[in-house]
């Protein structure tokens, strides 16, 4: 298996992350992002992130606002704020310096036992091991392990096979180790369809041997998913503006900017939608269009599908102060878009009503 070092160092992907040597920080932001997306979209965005926030103090310094509107498009906005946390805590602990002691990092806010282990490797050339689901999936494999994707027993066993290799790692070889290992389960040893015939530790693999490896590690039984019903809102004004409003910290998409949403266990009225938008006394807002239905669009979460109806509407009279009686609401240019925290559900709700994602106005694009 210590052999896939050399095959790591000639055929890992060109990141913007993978600088030699590696820096800490740059290693545990693009850990952080990594969580839960895809890589290309990682990379995307990585550059700007850093630019902005080069160093621990640079975003232990900023708003948190600020984070989040840079983290729109990545998803699950729990790992922002994470790791704005972390950032304050290394600057108040570590005298701003990104440790990469792997129990150091695991007291950091947000920052688990892969993402220590990889950042203390990788970028500390520490001895220790990391699993995610693309390693275990290795493991098993190269091991014939009749065990099931996801399940606790797997990571049990993936977890105490990879400690045993990263022990037997030299000091010098571990990240490329590490490495290796994430880049076979991303890129070579895939789900579905293995590229056994480019996999260098192919002739150590007992499920490649045995014809196995489509079939190990077993599925993981999915649980059933719970359905969340959204009524949205898309108002625009006479200068090209959207009403948004920003959601309750916590909880789904929290603190992300939206069109005015209502959502609930059931499918949400135009009724209930419009009084959501129009306080009652007195209306602040007056609607040259009514609600006239948009259409519907469906997003899906980790552990739910969220069901949205959208209405659009246009203002005729600008909004007063007393409309923020039921929240944070604001006129946005569609130009400022990636300027906010704007999620990828929620621009998706807004292209529905008219608006498009990328900052103009549907009739326009």
């Amino acid at each position: 298996v210590h052999g896939g070092c050399a095959w790591c160092a000639a055929h890992a992907r060109p990141l913007p992350w993978r600088t030699e040597p590696r820096e800490p920080w740059a290693a545990l932001v693009c850990e952080i992002m990594a969580q839960q997306t895809q890589i290309a979209r990682v990379a995307e965005r990585f550059g700007p992130f850093m630019e902005r926030f080069p160093t621990p103090a640079a975003m232990a310094e900023a708003d948190e606002r600020e984070v989040l509107a840079l983290w729109s498009g990545l998803g699950y906005y729990r790992r922002a704020r994470s790791l704005h946390a972390a950032a304050r805590a290394i600057v108040e602990h570590h005298n701003s310096v990104t440790p990469t002691d792997p129990d150091a990092l695991a007291e950091l806010p947000g920052v688990g036992r892969y993402t220590a282990g990889a950042v203390a490797s990788i970028a500390g050339h520490v001895r220790t091991p990391i699993v995610d689901g693309n390693i275990a999936r290795v493991l098993v494999r190269l091991e014939g392990q009749d065990l099931a994707h996801g399940a606790a027993g797997t990571a049990r066993w993936a977890w105490s096979r990879a400690e045993t290799l990263a022990d037997a790692a030299d000091a010098d070889r571990i990240a490329a180790f590490n490495e290796g290992l994430m880049e076979l389960g991303a890129t070579v040893c895939t789900p579905g369809e293995p590229d056994c015939a480019a996999c260098p530790v192919r002739t150590e693999c007992v499920a490649r041997r045995e014809g196995r490896q489509r079939e190990i590690p077993r599925p993981k039984a999915t649980a059933k998913r719970s359905i969340l019903h959204a009524g949205a809102a898309v108002v625009t004004d006479g200068r090209g503006r959207v009403l948004l409003e920003r959601r309750p910290t916590g909880g789904l998409w929290g603190g992300l900017w939206q069109a005015p949403t209502v959502d609930g266990k059931t499918p949400i009225t135009a009724a209930s939608l419009r009084s959501h938008v129009l306080p009652d006394s007195p209306n602040t807002i007056e609607l040259s269009l009514g609600f006239e239905f948009a259409g519907e669009t469906e997003f899906r979460t980790t552990h739910r599908d969220v069901r949205f109806r959208v209405w659009r509407a246009e203002a005729r009279s600008p909004m007063t102060a007393k409309l923020s009686a039921l929240g944070e609401r604001r006129w946005v240019g569609i130009s400022e878009f990636d300027t906010i925290a704007l999620g990828s559900a929620q621009r998706r709700v807004l292209a529905a009503g008219g608006v498009s994602a990328d900052g103009v106005s549907a009739a326009e694009a």
